[in-house]
């Protein structure tokens, strides 16, 4: 069984390592690379306040439209509270695996590749690659939008399509990327993006409860054909999953600009090595406090984003907006600040999001040292800009963040969370369950590789039909 194989490790004064793997027969004998990137020692209840900041982005101006309406009430809600608690069962079991082995695993991939081998490793790390870069570029869609909204407040001249705004929002990220190294170095906008959260959410309640009680009876009833309705369902299951999920559980944690390397951990590296990276994470006991992390996220953590899916929908019904804050009335004033709000966090979040690939290509290439060194900024404007300006030209190219959702969440999300989830489970304590557990994870398994495959063609209809009727670099 491969998760029983035998590793012995012997380190030689922190600066090398000997590393026998009896699951392929070799001895890897390689010098330590020091890390870019290191995790700080966080409480349960930091690591929980930031795992709900991440539920409540921008994203949720979105809920309403790639939801509720095409689900409508009864099955919207279902959805919604089905998702909260299947993604907090798939999460606790990564929690439970994060210290397997006698190892804390702080990467996906690196649990991944313990378990199934090298091959796993560069599969996760490819969905996740995949999950990362889906998620910055819908970022950079939603800034974009915020953007254009903000600006239709004041001139209404149609001179600014949204294609120029994402591309001013991908400029914006590039040179917040290039000007923060690392997460640690985030600071105070940390801060500003939770507060930025709270402006544009209490906000989008606001308005829209005004709005709401002011219409008249709203049409609730799911649009489109029969065919299309079948379809659309499907893709606002994957946008269901996607709103709770990263798939990126281990890696949230990631902080500070590594200076010393007292290093200890052991995982695959893509090119078929062994490397070590530092270990630390979460404060001990680690999977108890990742629980009380994930238990905060999944209770308290929800209730801003049931609020605004919920009331934006109440209030606008089937006519409700990709961007909520698109369809709601009131003060120029609070409507500009909710705009300019949504746009900081995107910028903000994205880089939180894109900071798993920064360490890695940190690490690779060996960036370290003063963040300002020719270097050094040279590396992250080449690298970070190259990067986010490949994300820009997609977000301009296909600027529909319903169905961007739901195509994420069906090509790397269900794999990542549930999936992969489930199945390491059962090869991590197959000796353990009882046959009705494992029944229960094989089932989840095939039931997700199903839902997974038909809510990627789902959203690839989506896609196409979307690109017919607003064409490539749609002015939404």
């Amino acid at each position: 069984m491969v998760g029983e194989r035998n590793q012995e490790q012997k380190m030689d004064g922190g600066n090398s390592s000997e590393v026998v793997d009896s699951y392929n027969g070799k001895v890897h004998d390689d010098e330590v690379p020091e890390t870019a990137h290191q995790i700080s020692t966080d409480s349960w209840f930091q690591v929980g306040f930031v795992l709900t900041t991440g539920i409540n982005s921008a994203y949720v101006l979105g809920y309403s439209a790639a939801v509720m309406v095409p689900l409508g009430w009864i099955f919207g809600v279902i959805a919604l509270i089905a998702a909260t608690a299947i993604s907090l069962d798939a999460n606790i079991l990564i929690a439970k695996l994060h210290e397997f082995g006698g190892k804390r695993r702080i990467r996906y991939r690196d649990l991944a590749g313990y378990l199934y081998g090298r091959r796993a490793y560069s599969l996760t790390w490819g969905l996740q690659y995949v999950n990362l870069f889906m998620i910055n570029t819908g970022y950079i869609i939603l800034s974009g939008e915020a953007l254009k909204a903000a600006y239709v407040l004041y001139f209404n001249d149609h001179a600014m399509k949204l294609p120029y705004f994402i591309a001013i929002a991908g400029f914006v990220c590039a040179l917040f990327a290039i000007g923060i190294p690392h997460l640690s170095a985030l600071g105070v906008w940390l801060g500003v993006s939770t507060f930025c959260s709270m402006v544009y959410i209490i906000i989008a309640i606001v308005l829209s409860v005004q709005d709401g009680i002011k219409a008249p009876p709203r049409d609730y009833s799911i649009p489109g054909s029969t065919t299309s309705k079948i379809f659309t369902t499907i893709g606002a299951c994957a946008s269901v999953v996607f709103a709770f999920n990263t798939g990126m559980l281990p890696e949230i944690q990631v902080g500070k600009l590594l200076v010393t390397s007292d290093i200890t951990y052991s995982g695959y590296c893509s090119c078929g090595t062994f490397h070590r990276y530092q270990e630390a994470t979460i404060r001990q006991p680690v999977v108890e406090n990742m629980l009380k992390s994930l238990y905060f996220q999944f209770s308290v953590g929800v209730l801003p984003l049931y609020a605004v899916t919920f009331v934006g929908y109440w209030a606008y019904g089937s006519n409700t907006t990709t961007y909520l804050l698109n369809s709601v009335n009131g003060p120029v004033w609070m409507k500009t600040a909710a705009n300019i709000a949504a746009f900081l966090q995107s910028v903000i979040a994205l880089h939180i999001f894109a900071s798993p690939m920064y360490e890695y290509l940190d690490t690779r290439f060996g960036i370290k040292g003063r963040a300002l060194s020719v270097r050094n900024l040279s590396f992250r404007i080449g690298v970070r800009g190259g990067y986010l300006t490949i994300n820009t030209f997609v977000a301009a190219l296909l600027p529909f963040l319903g169905d961007f959702m739901s195509l994420t969440g069906a090509i790397s999300t269900f794999p990542l969370t549930f999936i992969l989830a489930n199945h390491m489970y059962l090869v991590a304590k197959k000796t353990k369950l009882s046959s009705l557990g494992k029944l229960w994870r094989w089932f989840n398994v095939c039931f997700f590789c199903c839902l997974a495959f038909t809510a990627a063609i789902a959203a690839l209809r989506l896609i196409a039909v979307d690109s017919k009727t607003y064409n490539l670099f749609a002015d939404l």
